[in-house]
């Protein structure tokens, strides 16, 4: 279980939880989450970023084999993994990061993932407006169903018969939702009363990985 890995490694290497903290860029207190089980859905520049911090691989903390054909946590493509425990993931179409755009469906087309990442289905992204959040044109982003999302967390939004992916706020005193893009030559996206029906929220990203 990643986890009790994630414990064991910093008890072995003597390392503290702030020291852990601050080698990977986040709080003491998320580090602690990690290592309960409270968060689970480790974004995959965090899980790199432990590998390097506690001397161990990506791969290694997520379970999987290592062999010839995994090498970082970037490579969890058809073809490019195998994984101890493994599932398929339907890639649903591409998704807007910029303008909002028709997200077609393409069930027939699958990628294999570990189980531990916690999508159910895979979007290409499209664009360039998430780029400092590491999402890149051509990226398959890892998307867990769920109807809503904290804010501050990436998702993908339905807009009318459109998706894009954007950080979400929403300001309950105001009922006012804003669509955050990750590049400043984009603009928010924000929606207020009757403008808020035509919205609905597909899901969380979860994980992203580079080009297919």
């Amino acid at each position: 279980m990643l986890s009790t890995k994630l414990r064991a490694l910093r008890k072995e290497k003597g390392l503290s939880l702030e020291q852990v903290a601050e080698a990977i860029g986040t709080s003491r207190q998320t580090v602690h989450r990690y290592e309960t089980g409270v968060i689970t859905n480790i974004p995959h520049d965090k899980i790199e970023a432990l590998a390097r911090a506690l001397g161990a691989t990506p791969a290694s903390l997520m379970g999987w084999e290592e062999d010839s054909k995994i090498a970082t946590l970037n490579n969890i493509t058809t073809g490019r993994i195998t994984a101890v425990s493994a599932k398929k993931l339907p890639v649903l179409g591409n998704v807007a990061c910029g303008e909002p755009i028709f997200a077609t469906e393409e069930s027939d087309c699958y990628v294999s993932a570990g189980v531990d990442i916690g999508a159910d289905f895979c979007l290409t992204a499209r664009g360039d407006s998430m780029i400092n959040a590491r999402i890149f044109d051509g990226d398959l982003l890892f998307v867990k169903q769920q109807p809503s999302v904290d804010d501050g967390e990436i998702a993908v939004v339905l807009i009318d018969d459109e998706a894009t992916v954007k950080r979400v706020y929403f300001d309950r005193e105001n009922a006012i939702l804003t669509l955050m893009p990750e590049n400043p030559t984009y603009k928010p996206m924000r929606y207020m009363g009757s403008q808020l029906d035509r919205i609905r929220i597909l899901g969380k990203v979860v994980s992203g990985q580079y080009k297919i």
